[in-house]
């Protein structure tokens, strides 16, 4: 995977959970540390939702900590993050390590 994919996902990603937010009125945050505790929804009509958001937002976590992980390597690979915004923009691969 690369940064940008990963950039990528989590911008689809955060659109996904905007529509839920905008949905339930609350943010995806609140929301999911809700739904660990177990609450569930009082709409049976509304589980499907839930689920996917809550799966939408276990992702986004993921992704940020990959983008954050990325950076951290990239930066102890003395790459400044000029250089990095430089490739970005020229839409070069940047590989990120496993």
């Amino acid at each position: 995977m690369t940064l940008e994919e990963i950039l990528e996902e989590i911008h689809t990603l955060e659109e996904e959970l905007g529509t839920y937010e905008r949905k339930y009125g609350v943010l995806s945050e609140t929301f999911y540390e809700s739904y660990l505790h177990g609450e569930e929804p009082p709409d049976d009509a509304w589980v499907m939702d839930w689920t996917r958001w809550a799966s939408a937002y276990k992702v986004w976590l993921r992704r940020r900590e990959q983008y954050r992980a990325a950076i951290g390597s990239l930066r102890a690979q003395s790459t400044t993050l000029s250089q990095v915004i430089e490739k970005a923009a020229r839409h070069e691969p940047i590989p990120i390590p496993a």
